[in-house]
């Protein structure tokens, strides 16, 4: 599509799409269908489907797309036969989030196409010239910094929306053509396969290992992670928010600042080495930085001017993780044309979300926190750290990730009271914890339950009033959920009936 008219008044819209495969009918693809369909006779020549393995809801949507010219298969062999039918190749390839760019299934695709993108990347490009683009990744507090930006901007008076991962997605929200500025959550298997995406201001949160079946490797995460940088030369003002004080990328902050003559984008990097209260100004020159200063103030430096903001202590939104993402927040609403005062007083305004530390009832006067996003260690170790004046209770396990349970168990010594070890993961949990139980305090309790209900009913067993029981699993849901939203809606519906039966 190098050659092609392009559209006026869009990012990068060619006049003719040409035959278009799409791979996967998940939301994402749903919507990019949806949106291509709308074309058919114009814009898009042929429009072709892999719907995956056929269910009741794919086989209506499937019969509903005929309907209106385009071509479905499912089932092994599909993407040969929709080949055929469009004359053996495609000029496009929109692959689903749910499909690895090392699976046979999306190099099929790719070896029948002219390029292979994501919805995120046909959504940028299909969007007015004039729009602004946020894009948020990382591997913890993506959810969380996109819907406080969001609500940030929407303080400033912009025709904001939280798109992506999180609300719309971004072609059904580019089609319906009411948003200014897209303040998009994008993941690694969305990032993967974008080729020309350039947001006004992308963030970059931590990287730790997550996801590796889908990437295969830790570098693999990593530079996908990072093509959320690669296209920001592009875009005149452009500005990266980045963690500096997560090792992954503050290595690749110190790539781009050595850099002859600059790397082309302003670099906000947050905190340093020595965590988010380090100024990277001070600490080696850096033109701008993000950082808590002394008195627990979220400070921005860009471009020149200083912006005071709120102290961390009037954020709803609790511990020093959560400090940390609003400071992401703030640093991308100013960079995208936020005031300093719209974001102050919207700071302040913000709510922890569904399922991330969110407070959930109270059973004989012992709070419990709904922290089911946790999927991970990393995200656990920061819930730990999220109650400084307590030692909650904690119950972890789940779908066992696998991953190595040191620092998990030298946390929970540090910061919890007791811990309750439940689901598939228990029993590995449980013998982590056992393996260093010269190291536990003395008052420290280790306890074990079968499943998230009887753990919830341990944990209360031993709460006194004033106390924190905190789900927080550190673990996939799919052990008893379909999905973490499931397993804290669960959670949330057991503390009311404990609050009922037992007295909140």
């Amino acid at each position: 599509m190098e050659n092609q008219k392009m559209l006026a008044g869009k990012k990068h819209a060619p006049e003719s799409l040409g035959r278009v495969l799409v791979l996967g009918l998940g939301k994402s693809g749903h919507d990019a269908v949806d949106y291509l369909m709308a074309q058919l006779g114009g814009r898009v020549a042929q429009l072709a489907v892999f719907g995956g393995q056929p269910n009741a809801a794919s086989d209506a949507y499937a019969g509903k797309a005929r309907d209106r010219g385009a071509i479905v298969e499912f089932g092994e062999g599909a993407v040969d036969r929709l080949a055929q039918a469009c004359g053996g190749h495609f000029e496009l390839c929109i692959a689903s989030p749910g499909i690895s760019e090392f699976s046979e299934l999306y190099r099929s695709a790719a070896a029948v196409s002219d390029e292979v993108v994501s919805e995120v990347e046909l959504a940028w490009r299909e969007s007015d010239d004039s729009s602004t683009w946020v894009a948020v990744t990382g591997t913890n507090g993506k959810t969380t910094v996109t819907a406080l930006t969001n609500h940030l901007l929407r303080a400033a008076g912009m025709a904001s929306a939280a798109v992506g991962n999180i609300g719309d997605t971004c072609i059904s929200a580019v089609a319906a053509g009411e948003t200014d500025v897209y303040v998009a959550e994008v993941s690694s298997y969305q990032l993967a396969s974008t080729k020309l995406f350039a947001p006004n201001v992308a963030v970059l949160l931590n990287i730790t290992p997550d996801h590796l079946h889908w990437h295969h490797t830790l570098e693999n995460y990593a530079a996908a992670k990072m093509k959320v940088l690669d296209n920001l030369t592009q875009v005149p003002g452009s500005v990266a928010v980045m963690d500096a004080s997560n090792d992954v990328v503050r290595a690749e902050v110190r790539r781009l600042r050595s850099i002859d003559g600059g790397c082309g984008f302003a670099i906000v990097p947050m905190g340093t080495a020595e965590g988010l209260q380090g100024d990277m100004r001070a600490r080696c020159g850096s033109e701008n930085a993000a950082f808590i200063n002394g008195e627990g103030a979220l400070i921005v430096a860009l471009k020149g001017q200083e912006h005071a903001l709120i102290n961390a202590d009037r954020l709803k939104i609790k511990g020093l993780h959560n400090a940390g993402n609003a400071l992401a927040a703030a640093a991308a609403a100013l960079a995208a044309g936020a005031s300093d005062e719209a974001v102050c007083e919207a700071l302040a305004m913000f709510s922890p979300l569904e399922h991330r530390i969110e407070p959930c009832g109270t059973v004989r006067g012992a709070e419990c926190y709904n922290d089911s996003k946790a999927t991970n260690v990393d995200a656990t170790l920061k819930a730990l750290a999220a109650f400084p004046h307590t030692r909650p209770i904690v119950l972890l396990g789940g779908d066992d990730k696998g991953t190595d349970l040191a620092d998990l168990v030298a946390a929970a010594h540090a910061h919890t009271r007791a811990v309750v070890c439940f689901g598939a993961a228990g029993a590995r949990f449980f013998q982590a914890f056992q393996e260093q139980g010269a190291q536990a305090p003395a008052d420290f309790q280790l306890l074990t339950a079968n499943n998230m209900e009887s753990a919830l009913d341990v944990a209360l067993e031993q709460a006194k009033a004033g106390e924190v029981v905190l789900l927080s699993p550190a673990c996939a849901s799919f052990d008893e959920f379909h999905s973490f939203e499931e397993r804290g809606e669960v959670f949330k519906k057991l503390v009311a009936a404990r609050a009922a039966k037992l007295g909140a």
